[in-house]
């Protein structure tokens, strides 16, 4: 399993295969349309895209952000990174990706100095939650951003 960072496109293609994915489950998360390279690169920065491949093809992904003004306003700068997007292809879903990156996630944070990773996700997805809550993050509170209702959930590095 290798890592890059910066790969837009090939993260492009995993949040999309998940979305679908998920819409075809009748659990839809993201419109996929919001998920070109286009789209991504509006709101998160491509240098903070990280994606896991096996061989050639791209497996998993996730992107690690500076500041989350939306989510956490009140945070002071350099206090965290913040964890979005983090998604598993179809065709490798179960094989502990989400975890790998999880912790890829949490070592980044620890190597520039940064005492938390922090995350929000959607309040109505127990299995997602739950994934984030036994890897050992921890609920802290709740908000309604542009009507979304999402959890909020910190680790400590």
């Amino acid at each position: 399993m290798t890592f890059t960072s910066g790969d837009d496109v090939a993260a492009s293609g995993v949040l999309i295969a998940a979305a679908l994915h998920l819409k075809a489950r009748g659990e839809p998360l993201w419109p996929e349309s919001s998920l070109t390279p286009e789209r991504l690169a509006r709101y998160y920065p491509p240098a903070g895209w990280r994606v896991a491949w096996r061989g050639d093809v791209a497996l998993a992904c996730l992107c690690l952000m500076d500041a989350d003004p939306l989510f956490w306003p009140e945070d002071a700068p350099q206090e965290a990174l913040y964890l979005h997007k983090l998604a598993v292809h179809p065709n490798a879903q179960g094989q502990g990706l989400s975890a790998l990156l999880l912790r890829e996630a949490a070592r980044e944070t620890a190597r520039r100095g940064r005492p938390w990773l922090k995350l929000d996700t959607a309040t109505g997805r127990p299995k997602l939650r739950a994934l984030y809550e036994n890897f050992g993050f921890q609920n802290v509170g709740e908000r309604s951003v542009k009507g979304f209702d999402v959890t909020l959930y910190r680790l400590p590095v």
